[in-house]
C-alpha cells in the first residue's frame, strides 16, 4: 500500500514508518523539517506545515491508501489535513490519547466511556489541562470528515526505543537507585536509545 504519515520522524511515528517499511509498503512522510530525521532513504519526504496557509500544497494531486496522523494536536491543524485528504486517502488513522476520557480513574477503560468536552476550534496552546480536550476536538473532526473511513487510536502512556522523554528507562533507573537527577536520567535514556537503535 501507499501510506502517508503526518509526522513520522520521532518516537511513535518513527516506529510506525519502520513497521510499514518492514511490511513492504511505500511510505511518504509530511513534516515541517524541524526534527532529526534518521529514517531510511526509501521514505519519501514531503515538506509542509498544516498550520500555515498553503502548508499542504505539497500533497496536491496525490493519493494514498491510508494516512496515519501522529502529529495532530490542534483542531485547526487536523481540520486542514482532513479537508485536504478527504477524497485522497482510503483510511485516516488518528493517533489520539487515553487522556480524552472524562473519568481517568475508571478501570478498566472502555471505548464507550464518557469523553471530556472538546476544546474550542480556535485553541492552539497545548498544556497538560488542554491536551485531552484538544484531542477530543481533533477526533470529532476526523470522524465527521471521514465517517467509517476513520480509525481513532487512544493509547495510554507509550514508552520504548527512541523515546526522547526518557520514560522508558525511568523505572529501571529508579530501581537501580538513580532516581534523583532528571538531566542524568535524560542522558542515560539517550544512551539507552542509541544502543537500541
Amino acid at each position: 500500500m501507499d501510506i502517508l504519515i503526518l509526522g513520522g520522524t520521532q518516537f511513535v511515528g518513527r516506529h510506525i514508518v519502520l513497521a510499514f517499511l518492514a511490511g513492504g509498503h511505500r511510505v511518504s512522510i509530511l513534516t515541517r523539517g524541524q526534527s532529526l530525521d534518521e529514517l531510511p532513504a526509501g521514505v519519501e519526504r514531503l515538506r509542509g506545515d498544516r498550520g500555515e496557509a498553503g502548508g499542504l500544497d505539497t500533497l496536491a494531486g496525490r493519493n494514498w491508501d491510508a494516512c496515519v496522523d501522529v502529529s495532530g494536536y490542534t483542531p485547526a491543524a487536523v481540520q486542514a489535513s482532513a479537508a485536504e485528504l478527504r477524497d485522497r486517502v482510503g483510511r485516516y488513522v488518528f493517533v489520539s490519547t487515553v487522556s480524552v476520557y472524562a473519568e481517568p480513574g475508571r478501570h478498566p477503560v472502555r471505548e464507550d466511556d464518557p469523553l471530556l468536552p472538546p476544546a474550542p476550534a480556535e485553541q492552539t496552546e497545548v498544556t497538560g489541562a488542554s491536551y485531552g480536550p484538544l484531542k477530543v476536538a481533533c477526533e470529532q473532526i476526523v470522524q465527521e470528515v471521514f465517517g467509517d473511513r476513520a480509525t481513532i487510536l487512544r493509547p495510554q502512556i507509550v514508552a520504548g526505543p527512541f523515546d526522547h522523554t526518557a520514560r522508558y528507562p525511568y523505572w529501571p533507573d529508579r530501581a537501580a537507585g538513580g532516581g534523583g537527577d532528571p538531566a542524568a536520567r535524560q542522558r542515560r535514556g539517550s544512551r539507552a536509545g542509541d544502543r537500541r537503535a
